[in-house]
């Protein structure tokens, strides 16, 4: 075998080595969302529950930041009543940066 050769082959076998632990890493992270969202459900409406699933296949990253709020303030104990679909909103337009308003003035 070459040198060449022996170079491609310890190559391949470091992005394969790479490639598995990001699968490993996407598995844990997947996870640790369903259980997230397994907390948080418990508490939730079923409008909220629809809200959220509209959300979650919309915006993916919102989705996960919001569960993950949620069910750190459910095991908290902060949160101990049903989270409605309106406190869903609520708390999603807490979430958003305000928005800047522009002002045309015609000369």
């Amino acid at each position: 075998m070459s040198e060449l050769d022996e170079i491609r082959q310890k190559r391949m076998e470091a992005l394969m080595q790479q490639q598995q632990e990001s699968f490993k890493e996407q598995v844990q992270l997947q996870r640790q969302v369903e259980m997230l969202e397994m907390i948080a459900k418990q508490k939730m409406t079923k409008e909220a529950i629809s809200r959220y699933g509209n959300l979650k296949a919309a915006h993916p990253e919102k989705a996960i930041q919001i569960i993950a709020i949620l069910a750190q303030a459910i095991q908290q104990g902060q949160i101990t009543e049903q989270i409605t679909d309106e406190k869903l909103k609520s708390m999603l337009m807490q979430l958003e940066p305000p928005k800047k308003e522009f002002k045309i003035t015609k000369k």
